[in-house]
């Protein structure tokens, strides 16, 4: 739980969730050139790819090889965590 926490703590890293959400499978280039060119995110490749790594390892992303890319997919189910530990509780009543 503490990894997820980490992963989702940092904007840049909520960030690259939302574009592999909207469109799973990209490269490590394409993830790069989506930060710049949609959000005005411009660290270095290796940055990003750091973020990969925490990404990765909280289980948010899985990456995959394919000759000579590699490819980087989401996988929301360890959200599912949280809503396990912390399930929505019950509503206020409206004044």
């Amino acid at each position: 739980m503490e990894e997820l926490l980490k992963a989702l703590a940092d904007p840049t890293r909520a960030v690259i969730l939302d574009e592999l959400v909207e469109h799973t499978g990209q490269t490590l280039f394409e993830i790069c050139n989506r930060l710049s060119s949609r959000h005005g995110i411009n660290p270095s490749r290796q940055a990003i790819s750091q973020h990969l790594q925490v990404l990765e390892a909280a289980g948010l992303v899985r990456s995959e090889r394919s000759g000579r890319y590699k490819f980087h997919y989401v996988d929301t189910s360890p959200l599912a965590g949280i809503f396990e530990r912390w399930p929505p509780g019950p509503t206020r009543p409206e004044p």
